[in-house]
């Protein structure tokens, strides 16, 4: 089964970031053209291939073959998409390994100087060790949101990019 995304634009140049220089097949998409591809795919299950169609009211006069142009440019982009994406998941990654040691270390520390507190002679040494107890156990949560949360959407929406780099693209134009 086929999940479709439909696009209807007026022209051509609608699909594009307007304030990218370079050469169409390797513009940027608009930042509303691509939430919208993006949040369609997303309503598609994911074991269902995509496809797009883009819809043009004019034709475009610069440009030969449009739908190349397109496919090119749309499998291009989110090829880029899904790259930046593994960057930034490596990039969490190394960041929850740093945190981790950071935060074993920090909890070691808190841990042997409740040790140290022990046996407790008075109320205030039962007070700081539960503290540095606690107060070490909170240091090991950035990791454990990293490692347990946070990893999942990025690898999904890289799964979603690198899904739609693959996907058929189709232009349709309206009038000639």
């Amino acid at each position: 089964m086929t999940g479709l995304i439909e696009v209807k634009l007026t022209e051509l140049n609608q699909l594009f970031n307007s304030m990218d220089p370079s050469p169409f097949h390797e513009r940027d998409l608009d930042h509303d053209a691509e939430e919208f591809i993006v949040s369609w795919a997303q309503e598609h299950p994911r074991q269902h291939d995509l496809k797009l169609v883009v819809h043009l009211a004019k034709r475009p006069t610069d440009t030969s073959d449009p739908q190349k142009l397109v496919a090119d440019s749309v499998a291009h982009y989110f090829d880029y998409r899904g790259a930046m994406m593994l960057r930034e998941l490596k990039k969490l990654m190394r960041e929850g390994r740093a945190s981790f040691l950071i935060g074993l270390l920090f909890l070691a520390i808190c841990q042997i100087t409740a040790t140290l507190l022990s046996p407790p002679s008075g109320n205030w040494q039962t007070v700081a060790r539960e503290g540095l107890t606690i107060i070490g156990w909170v240091a090991m949560w950035k990791p454990l949101d990293i490692y347990l949360y946070r990893w999942w959407p990025l690898l999904a929406l890289r799964r979603l990019y690198n899904r739609l780099a693959r996907m058929p693209v189709e232009v349709r134009c309206t009038t000639s």
